[in-house]
């Protein structure tokens, strides 16, 4: 049952929050309260009416509605990238895959995916960190190479090549359909991709408790259509939201084995420890943390040593570390956007090759604990205690602008906290527009001005705009930790579904005692 047009749900207008009318476990309506969302639901009978049997389907729940939605959602971004996998005959019956003319950046499809196949001598059956090859060979600038990244995510690229190369084998066989290698092993690392990001959105869904529908927010994110399947960073975004979901259920030591798993495959999921140890300093729990802590160090510790150990990989496994202490300022920092703007040449000058830009490290790692010691004040210092959702935003927020690279499939990462620390749908749906347009202008800069590409000018304005976004939501998020009426997770009376141990407990630290603001 629904409610026309015009009619109220609640005790006032149309779409007028009513906590009120909520019971102390019923699911939010978010026709209700999100302006989005009572639009959107008009072709479906409109807003959801005050006696409406809700959630007594059979088979339809917001999560099992979210998980479809975020199956159309990856279907689309897969075809997004589809045209950097076609094939064409150059010759003799020899296939090769189709990036002529600059395809992968004129059809906006490219993904780190299809070039690191060979890239990271990923065909040529090696083992990774065990294999080294060597860039610009015969050059001044020769050095010598292995697999960039870390080991949970390099060893699923190993996976997904030898899967490639089975199933090649078993299709010249005549037992199943033919393609080039490469576009198989994107198949195969997309399946699993997108497999990862319905663990995300439904560790989120179960995580936000009473307001499951947030999680079809994720599933609908542009960043999703545009990014999924960019690089492989889905793998880690679905072991931080698990982990979350873990410490949510008041299981710190699996919270810190999946937070530890995600430290090996993206080092991210990590940061999530620092917001964590300052609630739990806050409210007294500091043991709890102590043991989510222990068992994020020593999964990733653990896992690192299967390849740190053996002398034959040990050089290998440096590679990641080594290459990101080397790399200068990307295109889409905010170090490049300044140095383009104003002639500066960095703090460290023009380097030789093969010099790492140490001044640039130290400052960017600066930033980010100068950044990290803010949240750490803001969470001691607010007049109630801030969700562990807020902090996490925030706290990965701050790495990606203090960050020397930010590279595009990183927004990601943002998604799922930023939908549990403010799930306003507005906001959040102009910051994701603007964070996936972003993507046009990166691939017309990269196709360059000789190709009727962009100036770099226009790119790196995008990019301002997406710093600025983030930047407001940063801003929203802090203005309701200082404001937590206005908070819409604790209107409904909850205080931190992400909270664990920390949902509902009292102040043992704080900097400043005041009287909180009431909780309307």
């Amino acid at each position: 049952m629904s409610v026309e047009e015009g009619e109220s749900p609640g005790s006032g207008q149309v779409g007028t929050d009513d906590t009120a009318s909520l019971g102390p476990r019923e699911r939010v309506r978010p026709t209700w309260g999100e302006s989005l969302a009572r639009h959107a639901s008009a072709p479906f009978g409109g807003i959801t009416g005050r006696h409406a049997a809700v959630g007594r389907h059979w088979f339809w729940t917001p999560l099992r509605a979210a998980l479809l939605i975020g199956v159309v959602a990856l279907t689309l971004g897969w075809f997004a990238k589809a045209p950097c996998i076609q094939q064409y005959d150059a010759g003799n019956g020899q296939l090769e895959l189709d990036w002529r003319s600059g395809r992968q950046f004129v059809a906006m499809c490219y993904s780190d995916i299809v070039p690191l196949y060979s890239a990271e001598r990923l065909d040529q059956g090696g083992f990774p960190y065990a294999t080294s090859w060597f860039d610009d060979e015969g050059k001044p600038t020769q050095h010598e190479r292995f697999m960039e990244y870390p080991v949970i995510t390099g060893m699923f690229q190993w996976f997904n090549a030898k899967l490639a190369q089975g199933w090649v084998s078993l299709a010249a066989a005549g037992w199943l359909p033919s393609g080039l290698p490469v576009v198989v092993y994107f198949d195969i690392s997309a399946f699993w991709l997108a497999l990862a990001w319905l663990v995300t959105i439904w560790a989120v869904a179960r995580t936000a408790r009473r307001r499951p529908w947030d999680a079809a927010f994720i599933a609908l994110s542009p960043l999703v259509i545009v990014h999924a399947f960019t690089n492989f960073d889905t793998l880690a975004t679905a072991f931080a939201a698990v982990g979350l979901l873990a410490w949510a259920r008041k299981q710190p030591v699996l919270a810190g084995i999946l937070l530890g798993l995600g430290g090996a495959a993206k080092l991210y999921p990590l940061f999530l420890l620092g917001p964590l140890l300052v609630l739990c300093i806050r409210s007294g729990h500091t043991k709890v943390w102590l043991r989510t802590a222990v068992a994020a160090v020593a999964t990733w510790a653990a896992v690192n040593a299967t390849i740190f150990l053996p002398e034959a990989t040990r050089r290998g496994w440096g590679e990641f570390f080594r290459r990101n202490s080397d790399r200068g300022a990307d295109p889409d920092s905010i170090y490049n956007v300044i140095m383009h703007f104003t002639g500066w040449s960095g703090f460290d000058g023009p380097l030789a090759f093969g010099e790492s830009p140490m001044i640039l490290n130290l400052v960017t790692a600066a930033l980010f604990l100068l950044c990290c010691a803010g949240v750490a004040f803001i969470a001691w210092h607010a007049p109630m205690r801030p969700r562990v959702a807020q902090l996490a935003f925030l706290v990965v927020a701050a790495f990606l602008l203090t960050n020397k690279v930010w590279s595009p499939q990183y927004s990601l990462w943002l998604v799922p906290i930023a939908v549990l620390a403010v799930p306003r749908w507005k906001p959040l749906l102009a910051w994701m527009t603007i964070d996936a347009l972003v993507w046009a202008p990166r691939m017309a800069y990269y196709l360059g001005e000789g190709q009727k590409g962009l100036p770099e000018d226009w790119f790196l304005g995008f990019v301002v705009a997406r710093d600025v976004a983030v930047l407001a939501l940063c801003a929203l998020v802090i203005y309701e930790i200082y404001h937590p009426a206005r908070d819409l997770v604790r209107q409904y009376g909850e205080d931190d579904p992400a909270g664990g141990v920390l949902d509902g407990a009292p102040d043992r630290f704080v900097l400043h005692r005041r009287t909180p603001a009431p909780v309307e």
